[in-house]
């Protein structure tokens, strides 16, 4: 399974490339904000240019924030046109439905605009997939990589069901249950159940679309994800640290360190 950093921080991109673990970045309109915030004065331009670079050779997923078909097949083709070219490795973002909750008559927009991109060649991300339905249609309208929101659905089913948690609380991918019956969401009952639903679906049918886990929200999560056979998951940087985190491999090097002879340390000095 390959690992998408999710992020727009230019420094925790480099470090995980440099160290050779991250096959891509995901980013979105909450994730460029946050690089706003954190750095005040920025030149967007030159900042995302510097970030395609470092990333060459992987796919670099950057988002739309139009809402209707024309707007998000033209800005879809001017963020091609404008970064594309420093590296070769864009990826535009489209949501698989951008119908807001009061909104309707535009159901279809994301999924003409996934189409119609990638008729002109422009690799697409679908986005906001929340049913393995949707992900069915993003693929046959020529997605690239369909992204299931995991984190999200395991909060959609806690708050419906008056379930307290923080946010990085583990989910059990094979569903909460309370009295003998596990909570769900339409006959999904965790996000990686709906990652493996997906995964299925498209191995049954020969559908060729990447799964791309999203909302990933701890290493265990990132794990199952790649159990239920997850062609990528895209997390956040802390996560790739818990990833390699665990107290015995801490325990261990403490006591390899305290053991090595006086003898061994001259000789490797």
């Amino acid at each position: 399974m390959k690992l998408f950093l999710d992020s727009a921080i230019y420094e925790e991109a480099e470090e995980l490339y440099h160290a050779g673990v991250c096959d891509g970045i995901t980013m979105n309109p909450s994730l460029v904000k946050k690089v706003v915030e954190q750095k005040k004065k920025i030149k967007m331009l030159d900042y995302m240019k510097k970030l395609l670079k470092l990333a060459r050779g992987t796919p670099v997923s950057m988002e739309v924030i139009e809402t209707d078909y024309p707007s998000m097949v033209d800005q879809g083709k001017k963020i091609y046109k404008m970064f594309n070219p420093v590296a070769k490795n864009v990826y535009i973002k489209i949501p698989v439905n951008p119908v807001f909750e009061k909104s309707k008559g535009q159901e279809f927009d994301g999924i003409k605009a996934i189409k119609t991109l990638t008729k002109a060649n422009i690799p697409v991300n679908c986005t906001l997939i929340f049913t393995p339905e949707q992900a069915l249609l993003a693929a046959k309208a020529g997605a690239a990589f369909v992204s299931p929101f995991a984190g999200r659905i395991d909060d959609y089913i806690r708050k419906n069901h008056n379930i307290d948690f923080e946010k990085t609380d583990y989910f059990p991918a094979l569903g909460w249950f309370e009295n003998g019956q596990a909570l769900e969401d339409n006959g999904v009952i965790s996000g990686i159940d709906l990652v493996k639903q997906i995964v299925e679906i498209f191995r049954k049918h020969n559908i060729h679309s990447e799964v791309l886990a999203a909302s990933i929200r701890n290493a265990r999560q990132a794990r199952e994800a790649a159990l239920v056979g997850a062609d990528i998951a895209t997390v956040p940087y802390k996560i790739f640290k818990e990833l390699l985190t665990h107290y015995k491999t801490q325990e261990g090097m403490a006591k390899f360190t305290a053991d090595a002879p006086k003898e061994y340390i001259k000789l490797l000095k």
